[in-house]
C-alpha cells in the first residue's frame, strides 16, 4: 500500500503507555510487551491529536512487531522478532498445520506444526498467545483512557463524537483478537478495560462465554461504526464487523455445539449488500497496489518504506521463493527458500498450469509434486500468490519489504460462506448461492463460464474454499468445521508426522495454553486440549 501517509493508518505511530499485567507469567517466559517508558498516559492524551495516533498503534499491532522498524524493541520477547508478527504467527497455526503449507526450516519446533506434535512449551504457540493478548491489552488501555469522564477531565469533550468512533473500532479489534483466542485455544484468561491495572490473575473463561462476549461486542458496536467503505483506508467499518460476525456464526457449532447458520447467512447478506465487488483478476488481490481493490473488506496494511517488518506480507512474499524461482518476477530481490504446498492441495485443481483456473499459482520447474523431505525446498511445489508488483507489472516501493496489504476479509469469502450456510440449512436461496459460486469461478477462469457449476455439495465447498482462499489464514478453521482437521477421513502428506499422513487425537483441535502461564496463574487449566497436553 503506497502513499500510506495519505491513508493515515500507520501515520504518526506513538508508543502508548500500556498497563499490561495481563497474565503473571509474562516475565517468566520473557515474552514481555515492551514499554520504553518514554511517555505516560497523562502526557500522551494531553494533545487531542494523540487519540488518533494511539488508535493507529492498535491497528499497527496486526502488522508490525516493535518500535524500531523491522527489528528492535520488539513488542514480544523470547522469539525472533520477525516471527512474532500477528499475521505470520496466524499463518503458522492456520496453514502449517494443514494440507496447504509446509516449511523447510528447522527453527525451534516449527516442524511440529505439520507433525501435529506440538506441546504446551512450544515457543511459537506461546508467541501467538501473547501477541493476541498484547493486542487485547492495547485495546483495553485505549478504552480506559477514552471514556467521557477522562475526556472531560482533560478538556477534550469537543472530540467526544470522533473518539466514540475510535472506541467502536478498537472494540472491533479486541473482538477480532478474542475470536482468534477462541478459535485457537478455546478457553483462555479474560480481561477487559473494567478490570484492575497491574499484576493479577485473570479468571479463565469458557468457550461459550467467550463466544457470547465476541458476539455481544460486535452487535453493540455495529451502529457506532462507519458505513461500509466510508472510513479511512484500512480502518474497520460495519462491513468488517458483519464479516467477523458471519465467521463467528459459521463456526458456532465447532465452538459451542449449537449451529448458527441462519445468523451467518444474515450477516453474509449484509456484507454482500455493502457495496463491495469482486476484483476482476484474482492475482491482483495479492499485489503491491491491492489497496485499490473493491473486494477487500478488512485488511492489514503494509508499506515498503513506512511499515517495514519481517512478518505480515514480507514473510508471505519471501518465504515461498527458492529453487529455480526468480525473485524479480514477484517484485523482490531475494527468497528465503521455505514455504511450499502438499500434493493434497495441488490435486484440488484439474489444471495446475494456471491457464484455465488462474488461482493455480504453482511453480513446478525443478520441484517435485510429492514431498519426500520437508527440509528440502525443491520437495513439493512452490506457490506464487503474494507478490510485490502492481497491476502494471511495476515493482513496489521497496525491493525487500512489499507494499502488499494482507486481505484478512474479502467478498469472495462472504460468497462462499453464504453458499455453505445455505447447504447446512441456514435458509437463503440455493440458486443465489450458485450465482455467487459461479461469479468466483468465472473470475478464476478469466471471465470464461467453462468452470461454472450447476449444483454443489459441502465437499465441493471445502475444496473451493481451499482453491480460493489458500494461504489467507482460514484453512485450519475450515477443516475443523468439516471434521477433517484431526480425522483419518482426510489425510495429506506429513499429517501427524507420517509421509502419507495419519489421523491424530481430537485434542489437537485446539492449541495449549502455554505451560508457563498455567504455572504462574493457578486459575488456568488446559480444557479442550487436556488429553494432549
Amino acid at each position: 500500500m503506497n502513499n500510506i501517509s495519505n491513508k493515515t493508518i500507520l501515520r504518526g505511530l506513538v508508543v502508548a503507555l500500556i498497563a499490561i499485567g495481563f497474565t503473571s507469567c509474562l516475565d517468566d517466559l520473557n515474552l514481555t510487551p515492551i514499554d520504553p517508558d518514554v511517555v505516560t498516559s497523562a502526557s500522551v492524551y494531553e494533545d487531542p491529536a494523540a487519540y488518533k495516533q494511539v488508535l493507529a498503534k492498535t491497528y499497527a499491532g496486526l502488522a508490525l512487531t516493535g518500535q524500531q522498524g523491522p527489528a528492535g524493541a520488539g513488542d514480544v520477547g523470547g522469539i525472533d522478532e520477525g516471527e512474532s508478527s500477528y499475521i505470520r504467527q496466524t499463518f503458522y497455526m492456520q496453514e502449517l498445520t494443514t494440507d496447504e503449507a509446509v516449511i523447510g526450516w528447522n527453527d525451534k519446533t516449527i516442524k511440529d506444526f505439520h507433525n501435529m506434535s506440538w506441546a504446551a512449551s512450544d515457543a511459537f504457540i506461546a508467541a501467538m498467545y501473547y501477541r493476541i493478548f498484547y493486542q487485547i491489552s492495547l485495546c483495553n488501555e485505549f478504552l480506559r483512557e477514552t471514556t467521557s469522564d477522562k475526556l472531560n477531565s482533560r478538556g477534550h469533550s469537543d472530540i467526544q463524537g470522533e473518539v466514540d468512533t475510535y472506541r467502536a473500532e478498537v472494540r472491533f479489534l479486541r473482538a477480532l483478537s478474542y475470536w482468534h483466542a477462541l478459535d485457537f485455544f478455546g478457553s483462555v484468561p479474560f480481561v477487559t478495560e473494567d478490570d484492575p491495572i497491574g499484576a493479577f490473575n485473570p479468571p479463565q473463561t469458557d468457550a461459550q462465554s467467550l463466544f457470547n462476549y465476541v458476539e455481544s461486542e460486535l452487535l453493540a458496536i455495529e451502529s457506532a461504526l462507519m458505513a461500509p467503505r466510508s472510513n479511512e483506508y484500512a480502518r474497520a467499518d460495519q462491513g468488517a464487523a458483519w464479516m467477523l460476525l458471519a465467521k463467528l456464526y459459521l463456526n458456532a457449532e465447532t465452538y459451542t455445539g449449537a449451529n448458527r447458520y441462519s445468523d451467518c447467512l444474515t450477516y453474509c447478506e449484509k456484507v454482500i449488500g455493502g457495496g463491495y465487488s469482486l476484483e476482476p483478476k484474482y492475482y491482483d488481490l495479492f499485489g503491491a497496489d491491492n489497496d485499490n481493490s473493491p473486494e477487500l473488506i478488512f485488511l492489514v496494511a503494509s508499506d515498503g518504506k513506512r511499515s517495514q517488518t519481517w512478518g505480515a506480507t514480507t514473510f508471505l512474499l519471501h518465504a515461498p521463493i527458492g529453487g529455480s524461482m526468480n525473485p524479480a518476477d514477484l517484485g523482490t530481490n531475494s527468497g528465503w527458500g521455505g514455504l511450499r504446498t502438499t500434493s493434497a492441495f495441488v490435486n484440488k485443481f484439474d489444471d495446475i498450469s494456471g491457464s484455465t483456473d488462474q488461482r493455480a499459482n504453482f511453480h513446478t520447474d525443478g520441484q517435485s509434486l510429492e514431498i519426500t523431505d520437508i527440509g528440502v525446498f525443491e520437495s513439493g511445489y512452490a506457490i506464487k500468490k503474494f507478490h510485490n508488483t502492481t497491476r502494471n507489472g511495476v515493482q513496489g516501493s521497496d525491493g525487500t519489504f512489499p507494499d502488499t496489504d494482507f486481505p484478512m476479509f474479502r467478498l469472495a469469502d462472504a460468497y462462499l460462506m453464504y453458499a455453505e450456510a445455505v447447504k447446512r440449512g441456514g435458509g437463503g436461496d440455493e440458486s443465489t448461492a450458485l450465482g455467487y459460486l459461479n461469479a468466483i469461478r468465472e473470475r478464476a477462469y478469466g471471465g470464461s463460464t467453462s468452470g461454472n457449476i450447476s449444483e454443489y455439495n459441502l465437499d465441493f465447498i471445502i475444496d473451493e474454499r481451499a482453491r480460493e482462499l489458500y494461504w489467507e489464514n482460514h484453512r485450519r478453521t475450515d477443516l475443523r468445521r468439516f471434521g477433517l482437521f484431526t480425522s483419518s477421513s482426510y489425510l495429506w502428506p506429513w499429517k501427524g508426522g507420517v509421509a502419507n499422513g495419519i489421523g491424530v487425537d481430537e485434542c489437537r483441535n485446539v492449541f495449549p495454553i502455554p505451560a508457563a502461564d498455567l504455572t504462574a496463574n493457578p486459575t488456568l487449566s488446559q480444557v479442550g486440549g487436556a488429553g494432549c497436553y
